[in-house]
């Protein structure tokens, strides 16, 4: 491992951190703004601060562990959750990436493997949650961890099933080769020929960040705080950090496989500075972000029962049909417009069946 490597992996980590600490205070600033509310403003110019003082409170506050509880998966718990969120953007990248010996933006560079690794890795969060509500002794932390093992394990099937389609196109699982797929136009990027794709991958997203809709695991209605009801001080904040480090790895998995990575016509080229292509793609990650934030203001939560559904029910029978769809495309040699049209007739088909009223309402009505 040269120095390079070294000081990336410095810096990305200790920027994953700070991005997620600032993304706090965008959060509250976005909800104030949907909420016709003014947001922080106490800390600081604008509110600045209020960054600072949430790390000193997490930091200040008093470790607890409950008497009852397994003391040593308690601890760990938050652990798994945040080093598997970190470690996941190891093969990400996150700027240019090419053969030209200059520097590359990305820690783990020719990953042939690159997607299998994220999802592998990624989907070791969950063990943390449901150890972390099991080791809390406490019945709406243990709710809120099997809440999550079932909704993470249930919308990993769509989420992997949704980029296969990418995968075939492209060649390869590995993300550098994807995007330099899409760098000779923007008639290239994926998200033409893979609308339906782009969208089960973005609301199984969702899902698995357990952001709204999609938060059952912690519904403070319900569960007080779900899965970390008896966690504080740094424990509960390794639990936030990795949620907000995992939103940002799905944002950029968004827009690498969807929508050109650092391409963007006239500004990014693929003979344009490093450091174009690397504001390019902060700037498509951060809309992603927003709309992340934007989304948990807007879509009340789903039941837990319309949830599973929306997964087994509706989004793998799509994912399945467009599998089938990229297959038949790639096989025969025909136009990958076709895949577009398929996706929009799947959109429609679905919605048309879901607007029909349920068995007992038509029998009611007749």
């Amino acid at each position: 491992m040269d120095l390079s490597t070294i000081i990336t992996i410095v810096v990305v980590f200790a920027s994953l951190q700070g991005i997620a600490a600032g993304l706090v205070y965008v959060e509250r600033k976005v909800c104030a703004y949907m909420q016709n509310r003014v947001g922080p403003n106490r800390v600081g110019p604008v509110g600045l601060l209020q960054i600072l003082a949430d790390g000193l409170k997490f930091i200040m506050k008093e470790e607890f562990v409950p008497k009852y509880a397994d003391k040593v998966l308690f601890v760990v718990a938050p652990a798994i959750g945040m080093v598997a969120a970190m470690l996941s953007f190891a093969v990400v990248p996150f700027g240019a990436t090419d053969n030209s010996g200059g520097y590359q933006f990305i820690i783990a560079k020719n990953i042939d493997i690159g997607i299998l690794f994220i999802f592998a890795v990624s989907s070791l969060t969950v063990y943390g949650i449901i150890l972390g509500g099991w080791a809390s002794n406490n019945k709406y932390s243990l709710l809120g961890g099997l809440r999550s093992s079932a909704q993470i394990i249930s919308y990993e099937i769509p989420l992997g099933l949704s980029i296969l389609g990418v995968v075939l196109i492209s060649g390869s699982l590995n993300l550098e080769r994807i995007l330099w797929h899409q760098t000779t136009g923007i008639m290239d990027w994926n998200i033409w020929y893979q609308p339906l794709a782009f969208l089960l991958f973005m609301v199984s997203a969702f899902a698995e960040c357990n952001r709204l809709p999609f938060d059952l695991p912690e519904t403070e209605q319900e569960l007080v705080g779900g899965y970390h009801t008896e966690y504080n001080a740094m424990k509960l904040a390794f639990f936030l950090l990795g949620e907000y480090v995992h939103m940002i790895t799905t944002s950029f998995l968004m827009v690498i496989l969807f929508f050109g990575g650092w391409h963007f016509p006239w500004i990014a080229e693929p003979n344009s500075w490093a450091i174009v292509k690397l504001l390019v793609v902060l700037t498509k990650v951060a809309f992603f972000i927003v709309f992340y934030m934007l989304i948990r203001w807007t879509i009340p939560r789903f039941r837990f029962d319309q949830l599973m559904a929306l997964a087994w029910k509706v989004f793998i029978p799509m994912a399945l049909v467009n599998l089938v769809a990229v297959m038949f495309v790639k096989e025969f040699e025909q136009s990958l417009w076709i895949l577009t049209g398929v996706s929009l007739a799947v959109l429609l088909g679905a919605g048309l069946i879901v607007a029909q009223p349920p068995a007992r309402e038509r029998k009611a009505l007749a």
